[in-house]
């Protein structure tokens, strides 16, 4: 089974940083854009504070972070269903190449 065939979760941090930064707005704008075989759901801290809204994208491991809610679209577009990232979007801590 490669990794397409599984599912993928999309979590946006909703704790008390991401939320003051639009987190509430970058969740609401990926459920407005429903994907096959893709879950996304509000997750507490992901541990990197002032770095928000941060979106984590598994099983890929791929974090994108300062997350707009106009560029959710993009996200889902090249990411979700095109299988790329978004690289002017990766956090730079965990994808320094980007």
């Amino acid at each position: 089974m490669n990794q397409t065939d599984m599912n993928k979760f999309v979590q946006v941090c909703q704790h008390r940083t991401c939320r003051k930064q639009g987190a509430a707005e970058v969740l609401a704008a990926f459920q407005a854009l429903p994907v096959p075989d893709v879950t996304v759901t509000g997750t507490g801290c992901l541990g990197q504070c002032g770095n928000g809204p941060m979106v984590l994208v598994l099983p890929d491991m791929v974090w994108y972070n300062r997350v707009l809610p106009q560029e959710v679209p993009q996200l889902v577009e090249k990411h979700l269903l095109g299988g790329q990232r978004v690289k002017p979007m990766l956090y730079y801590r965990f994808h320094p190449q980007g």
